[in-house]
């Protein structure tokens, strides 16, 4: 009776929770860990048709932005997660933000708190299918990593949007080699959701244009992932188009190669975006001032490039070093008071340690640092910020 009080107590626990990483959005590698229900309940198990997870972070924060510092408890992170296979063929996955809203967007008719609810069919050790609410399968591995462990992405990954109603097409030609077609919704809300009742206008080389909502507001991603030498070096290569509206377009190149040593890893990513309609809103925001004055309320042809640089070392037993850099820059193309007018930097560093072994349970404490440049033609003023972080970790696999 008492184990049977306790996993009842276990699971609704877990209820509020989830996980990520190792194939975007899709979860960490949890071979090694061991659940809640093994440990507390010594119970053995030999299916893995339910797994339910939960990540969860937070920390203590002291923060300078804007010249000014601040302090603050902040919870970092909190997802639910349940997965499984059913059979060797047939898998699920449902993961739910815990500080999202979960009222129902117009287009998928999901709300934003749900990151994950799909169904996978693999047809043969080579074909496989997911469909539902699935991830954009874009490349680069900082995008691939769980968000629990991410400090601070870069600006273009930070503000974009990537789960969406769609489809995963997969083909492995080789054990070693994987090819996606993924196929989704370019946005979670009608078009006026994303972008408000009112008319559309771009401006643009001097003149302001209204435009419309595409009847095909689609996105089409195709990924390659690729392993190589005893899977010490790995790549995750993508190219992206995505319909913004009617004939606005967005092109994404995303190139992510990683060193995968067994006391080391480290990735490099490249990643590059041009908006037809600025998407990201980075510049948009930014010249928010600009865009207003000119009658106008987004910009068109931006361009975003990203180099993102990142290394784990784990130099001592229960001990990892993270250390972390980032490059950017933004340009409206065609509108010469905006054109390179951008470069950020961000460096971080942190010290994480495991005090528990066989579970994916880390103790940190982290730098983060960013500097914005702009040039004097585009009239906006540079600054920075600093973070220091003291906080936990906790990606729970409860059963």
């Amino acid at each position: 009776m008492k184990k049977i009080m306790l996993m009842a107590v276990v699971l609704c626990f877990s209820t509020g929770a989830w996980s990520q990483g190792k194939n975007p959005g899709m979860g960490g590698d949890d071979a090694d860990i061991e659940s809640l229900t093994e440990r507390v309940l010594k119970l053995e198990k030999k299916a893995d048709a339910f797994q339910v997870y939960f990540n969860y972070s937070a920390a203590f924060q002291e923060s300078y932005e804007r010249k000014e510092w601040g302090s603050a408890f902040r919870n970092r992170d909190a997802r639910f997660e349940i997965k499984g296979n059913i059979t060797p063929k047939l898998s699920y996955r449902f993961r739910h933000r815990l500080n999202k809203s979960n009222a129902a967007k117009g287009e998928d008719n999901f709300a934003k708190a749900t990151d994950l609810l799909f169904v996978g069919y693999q047809f043969n050790e080579k074909i496989g299918v997911q469909a539902g609410k699935v991830c954009q399968n874009f490349g680069g591995f900082e995008y691939d990593e769980n968000p629990m462990f991410i400090y601070q992405y870069s600006d273009m990954l930070n503000y974009m949007d990537i789960f969406m109603a769609g489809v995963n097409l997969s083909y492995r030609p080789l054990a070693t080699q994987e090819l996606n077609l993924n196929v989704t919704n370019t946005y979670n809300g009608k078009f006026s959701e994303e972008y408000g009742d009112a008319p559309l206008t771009l401006a643009n080389a001097g003149a302001v244009k209204e435009v419309e909502a595409s009847k095909h507001p689609l996105t089409y991603i195709f990924l390659w992932n690729g392993s190589f030498l005893n899977d010490r070096l790995q790549t995750r290569w993508s190219w992206g188009i995505q319909t913004q509206a009617r004939h606005k377009y967005s092109r994404l190149l995303m190139l992510g190669q990683r060193l995968n040593l067994p006391r080391l890893q480290f990735y490099m990513d490249y990643y590059a975006a041009s908006d037809g309609l600025d998407c990201l809103r980075i510049a948009s925001t930014e010249a928010a001032d600009y865009l207003s004055a000119s009658g106008a309320g987004y910009f068109s042809d931006v361009h975003y490039d990203a180099l993102v640089a990142k290394a784990n070392w784990q130099f001592a037993p229960q001990w990892n070093l993270m250390l972390k850099g980032m490059y950017e820059t933004a340009s409206v193309e065609k509108i010469e008071q905006f054109k390179n007018y951008r470069k950020a930097w961000g460096y971080l560093a942190s010290v994480e340690y495991y005090p528990v072994k066989r579970q994916n349970f880390r103790l940190f404490a982290a730098y983060i640092g960013r500097k914005y440049n702009y040039t004097s033609q585009c009239t906006l003023e540079d600054y920075d910020t600093h973070r220091v972080e003291l906080g936990f970790m906790y990606r729970i696999k409860a059963f």
